[in-house]
């Protein structure tokens, strides 16, 4: 069987057990969804929150701005994403309809990574800042299939927790 068959008929046997799994699935009133969540996440272990400021998310990318005071002068104390040769800065980012609903989440500040030539702290594109990524699971709530009450069903989030300085890609 190819590849493409068995991935076709994976999704398909996906899509008629999925109103069966939802079935299954404990429907909650809206104003117990909290405590459930509470109870429910202990099984998935949440990453403490890192310490230090943290902004709120603005939807924009890094900012030169920021970056550019990691350049001329060392960061020689403090956390790690100011030390970093790739900086970052912490977001709070939200989302509907999740537990928890807001996260904090890296947003890398320079787009290459600061060098030291001669002494001297120079932001490099010979080299790009690149987000490191890690699964997190979130419970979402969806609504029950007889349209009252919802369950709460586990997603994995890709959620950014650092940068680091990498070669950049070469595509042939």
């Amino acid at each position: 069987m190819q590849i493409v068959e068995i991935v076709a008929n994976v999704v398909i046997v996906g899509l008629l057990l999925g109103p069966v799994w939802t079935r299954n699935m404990p429907c909650y009133e809206e104003e117990e969804l909290s405590e459930i969540a509470k109870k429910k996440l202990v099984n998935y272990p949440q990453p403490p929150e890192p310490l230090g400021e943290v902004a709120h998310d603005t939807g924009s990318s890094s900012s030169l701005d920021l970056c550019m005071k990691y350049v001329g002068q060392p960061v020689r104390n403090g956390p790690t994403n100011d030390r970093s040769l790739s900086p970052w800065r912490y977001v709070r980012k939200t989302m509907e309809n999740h537990y928890p609903s807001s996260y904090i989440e890296a947003q890398c500040l320079c787009s290459g990574c600061i060098i030291i030539e001669n002494g001297v702290h120079k932001l490099s594109h010979d080299y790009n800042s690149v987000p490191i990524p890690q699964s997190r699971v979130f419970l979402k709530r969806e609504l029950c299939s007889e349209g009252h009450g919802y369950y709460l069903k586990p997603v994995s989030v890709e959620v950014v927790i650092g940068c680091t300085c990498a070669t950049p890609r070469i595509f042939s």
